[in-house]
């Protein structure tokens, strides 16, 4: 009996019976006979109703617990059915294991924990499984913890924004929590219907309760939040905001170059002789004028200093951009009242792409109001975006999305389950 105490204790299992031990040396795995306790039997492996006995099902089946030691350890029982009364014939819940898996509870826990924590090329060889498999288990793992928690409760403020994560348009939209800085929902895609698709998940009481939202600005975003929330609060980012700026200053900037140079580009004689004509200053002038002036170096201001004594036209973009990220330093009404004087200056300065930026601002002009009123940006979205990158690079990419999307909820949800045997 006490045998039997230290076994279960050793292997992790709860609510089972331990029948009998066998070691087979030829493959060096450990098999562990088992089954549920009595009071854990013949119940529905889905929703753990009991029901009566159907069949045997497929016969006998394996899992695969933690290693022990150098060894392997296979867990073996039978995969009766039952007649569960909802779901009809249904293969019985076993204690040690989720339903429909072929590794055991804690092995899938310990597979969730390494993979937030390192690499999955690191999970796969320390726990010996297949690549594709970790994916798997992290999108099991993740659904059933989701389904412990109401990501949603008391969701008052959120941040949308996409992002690419694999090539060829491949995008994710996330949303986040402003008032608890987690990642409580990510899907497929960047369309309306996939925004249409969190807010059929929220309900409309939870629509309800959204008061604030802040986004980068994006057409379909803004769309989607009209109609689910008209009510919310609509936050423009204020780095997409001086980014249309810096953008503007940009391509002011390549246009003056080319007419500096007079449109000529560098001949493919000229390169297979090695010449090397001068490059114009204004090739070189593009980091100063887009970096806030704290973070110049010496020689960019410099180059700063060069663009205000040859370029008049090019100075004053370069002041019209400053001049909106000073608006946003400012915030609440001192802001706005820089950004009336913005606009107005940035309309009569007759640079046709600041012309065209003060039309576009005017245009979100309640949602930039409401980011200077409220303070509120895209940083934890951006941040959030920042991390799921990692999470893809760290592990050498997904074969499909919802293992991604699993392992963000995993990382940046708090739904990353402990390891076994740790509280």
């Amino acid at each position: 009996m006490r045998s039997a105490s230290v076994w279960q204790r050793v292997l992790g299992l709860v609510h089972t019976v331990i029948e009998e031990i066998d070691f087979d040396e030829d493959r060096e795995v450990l098999e562990v006979r088992v089954r549920p306790r009595k009071g854990a039997r013949r119940r529905c492996g889905r929703c753990a109703r009991r029901g009566p006995w159907y069949d045997r099902g497929d016969g006998e089946r394996r899992w695969r617990g933690l290693d022990l030691g150098t060894l392997q350890v296979h867990l073996v029982a039978d995969g009766d059915r039952v007649n569960c009364p909802v779901h009809g014939p249904t293969v019985v819940q076993f204690p040690w294991a989720r339903h429909g898996a072929r590794h055991s509870r804690d092995f899938e826990d310990t597979v969730a924990w390494l993979a937030v924590h390192t690499s999955k090329s690191a999970v796969v060889q320390f726990l010996r499984m297949g690549w594709r498999a970790v994916g798997t288990v992290i999108g099991r793992v993740s659904a059933e913890r989701e389904a412990t928690v109401d990501r949603f409760a008391n969701l008052r403020r959120i941040g949308i924004d996409e992002i690419s994560y694999k090539r060829g348009f491949k995008y994710l939209t996330a949303v986040v929590d402003h008032d608890s800085g987690r990642l409580v929902w990510a899907g497929v895609g960047r369309t309306d219907a996939t925004l249409h698709g969190f807010f059929d998940l929220l309900g409309d009481e939870g629509c309800a309760q959204i008061t604030h939202v802040s986004a980068d600005s994006a057409d379909w975003i803004e769309r989607v939040v009209a109609t689910r929330c008209a009510h919310a609060v609509m936050c423009a980012d204020p780095f997409h905001v001086v980014k249309w700026a810096n953008d503007a200053l940009e391509q002011l900037r390549r246009q003056r170059w080319n007419e500096a140079r007079g449109g000529q580009n560098r001949s493919g004689s000229d390169r297979r002789r090695g010449r090397h004509p001068t490059v114009h200053p204004l090739k070189k002038v593009k980091y100063a004028l887009v970096k806030n002036p704290e973070n110049l170096t010496g020689k960019q201001h410099r180059q700063l200093e060069w663009v205000m004594k040859t370029d008049e036209q090019l100075w004053r973009a370069y002041l019209l951009k400053e001049g909106l990220r000073h608006v946003f330093e400012l915030g609440g009404e001192e802001g706005k009242e820089a950004l009336d004087h913005w606009i107005s200056w940035a309309r009569r300065c007759r640079i046709p792409v600041f012309v065209e930026l003060a039309r576009k601002v005017v245009r979100h002009r309640a949602a930039i109001d409401a980011a200077l009123d409220h303070g509120l940006s895209n940083a934890l979205s951006e941040s959030t975006n920042t991390k799921i990158r990692l999470l893809t690079r760290v592990a050498f990419g997904f074969h499909s999305a919802d293992a991604l999307i699993g392992l963000a909820m995993l990382a940046l949800g708090g739904l990353c389950p402990p390891l076994p045997g740790r509280a």
